[in-house]
């Protein structure tokens, strides 16, 4: 009985030590204390993120086993590395002293956020947004990332978001003023070299500014950055020129093969996403895109139906389209 008692004695002896626990992983390293009856204090770190986003993991990680690693240079911390061959009384005081000042110095002020964070992602954004698919830029998506997610940890989240649309807006804007010139005979193709290159620009830019939507957006607007982003297209692009565009896109589909079909499908597919209700503005047009958005089939047009068919068939026929040798095709039928 006594050789149990001081066994289990020395059990709970083992597990008079502190921890601390990192939230951003969700790992919990243990550092151990003197067997003493003097009260010990817990280091406290800064939150910066939830298990939410996998993302955040790869990018800026607080903790690395038992030595803690500074997020903006990613080395190791020279006060802290020193506590491996400090005694465990001297290691939790100088682990609790250094935690809140290393914070403090690390926090990212107003004018830090304007002259070193901001700068990098506009330029980021820039070569996103007038990207080539001839040329290639080397952007680095991590680092773009991670300025993302310091910000919106450092409280610059609303800050951030103004300055991601205001920038997108002025660019929006000059696209709007350079298709103003575009002749007649090219605004189609123009309109959707626009509107792709725009969108391919949003499968980048809304990754990357993921933490933000998931932080601020989602949590405090109610609203999802994608589109808030494809609305200052529809406002300051699409709704301005969608008047000039309709007659165009019409004339073109009464005259086949005069725009390429895939740069049709493209742009009538294009202003259906962004606005549904324009399809009242050319029903016929719309319908030959976007299946089932004309009312459904009520005998009593079937007639109305067969006409149209036959019209279609005319006008493919004074357009150089034949419709084959129908005798032989009958004779086959016939001889099956």
């Amino acid at each position: 009985m006594e050789d149990m008692e001081e066994e289990s004695s020395g059990l709970n002896d083992d597990h008079n030590h502190n921890y601390c626990e990192n939230r951003a992983s969700g790992q919990v390293h243990y550092l151990r204390t003197e067997l003493s009856n003097e009260p010990q204090t817990l280091p406290i770190f800064p939150v910066l993120g939830t298990r939410d986003v996998a993302a955040q993991e790869n990018h800026a990680k607080i903790c690395c086993g038992s030595k803690f690693v500074d997020s903006d240079s990613n080395s190791v911390n020279s006060d802290t590395s020193e506590t491996d061959s400090a005694s465990p009384a001297s290691i939790a005081g100088k682990l609790t002293l250094n935690s809140a000042s290393k914070f403090l110095m690390n926090a990212m002020t107003e004018e830090d956020y304007r002259t070193t964070y901001w700068p990098n992602l506009e330029k980021a954004i820039d070569h996103l947004l007038i990207q080539n698919p001839m040329d290639h830029i080397s952007i680095s998506y991590e680092q773009i990332y991670s300025y993302v997610y310091k910000c919106v940890c450092q409280q610059h989240s609303e800050l951030l978001y103004k300055d991601l649309m205001l920038k997108i807006t002025t660019h929006l804007q000059q696209v709007s003023s350079d298709l103003q010139i575009v002749p007649p005979g090219n605004f189609i193709e123009h309109f959707n070299i626009a509107l792709t290159q725009y969108t391919d620009a949003l499968q980048c830019i809304v990754p990357v500014f993921i933490y933000m939507n998931k932080f601020y957006i989602e949590t405090k607007l109610n609203r999802h950055l994608r589109e808030d982003l494809m609305k200052l297209f529809t406002d300051h692009v699409a709704e301005k020129h969608v008047n000039t565009l309709i007659p165009l896109l019409l004339e073109a589909h009464s005259m086949p093969f005069q725009v390429r079909p895939s740069t049709m499908a493209s742009v009538v597919k294009g202003l259906y996403t962004l606005r549904p209700d324009w399809a009242h503005l050319a029903p016929a047009l719309f319908s030959g895109f976007i299946p089932q958005i004309n009312p459904p089939t009520v005998e009593s047009q079937l007639s109305d139906y067969a006409a149209h068919d036959q019209k279609l068939q005319m006008e493919l026929s004074l357009n150089g389209f034949p419709r084959g040798d129908q005798s032989r095709k009958r004779a086959s039928e016939e001889s099956a």
